[in-house]
């Protein structure tokens, strides 16, 4: 029996909204598993791994969902105020990821070992330093006056799909940092199969759910 395009809508609906709650919690789910792990204080090194799970797994995905028509924690509310907490969401994980680099570099400086050797320590280094220059450009959305020949809606296109690159950065950092001796020690087995699906069951919803509020935003606005 087919289904009508009134059911489909509402499945698709519902699917979405599953995917965005399961985000939500895996987003969270992975810091607190990792806080569990790295036992923060317990070294300076313990922080590093703390930091950058807040930061690109609970923090920056919490920011991309904001705008999600089915799974926002603040879709009852209107987009200014969606726009501020997407900006203080995005500033946190910079400022989290600023100290985590800051303190990784600092802990190999006084143990000798050599810096950003490693493809986990060269993604992150080049995902911190675009995830800075990306809050830099969300700066020319709140004055679109300072880029003359650029439309708002371009700037706003732009930066939604830069900043997916930097998320997608984001990932592939910490399924690299997962790949390292310190995590592979810890977690073992199919432990290790499912913390690695975390980041990239996530970075799938995202996807999904960028290009749709995307869309979702222009067939409103006409």
């Amino acid at each position: 029996m087919a289904l009508t395009a009134e059911t489909e809508s509402r499945l698709y609906r519902s699917l979405r909204a599953a995917a965005g709650a399961a985000a939500h919690l895996v987003a969270l789910g992975f810091p607190t598993a990792v806080a569990v792990l790295a036992r923060p204080g317990s070294s300076l090194f313990s922080w590093h791994p703390l930091l950058m799970a807040l930061a690109f797994s609970f923090l920056m995905t919490e920011a991309l969902l904001i705008f999600s028509p089915e799974t926002s924690v603040l879709r009852s509310f209107s987009r200014k105020v969606k726009v501020r907490a997407h900006w203080a969401l995005q500033l946190l994980a910079l400022v989290c990821a600023l100290l985590g680099l800051g303190i990784i570099t600092y802990n190999k400086h006084l143990n000798g070992k050599a810096h950003f050797v490693t493809w986990h320590g060269l993604t992150g280094l080049l995902t911190v330093l675009y995830a800075g220059g990306q809050c830099a450009g969300g700066v020319l959305l709140l004055y679109p006056k300072l880029m003359k020949n650029w439309t708002l809606a371009k700037l706003k296109l732009y930066h939604a799909t830069s900043g997916l690159v930097g998320y997608l950065l984001g990932c592939a950092s910490l399924m690299l940092g997962m790949c390292s001796l310190w995590f592979t020690t810890l977690v073992t087995g199919v432990s290790w199969y499912l913390a690695m699906l975390c980041p990239l069951l996530i970075s799938l919803v995202i996807m999904n759910q960028v290009s749709n509020a995307y869309l979702y935003r222009k067939r409103s606005q006409h």
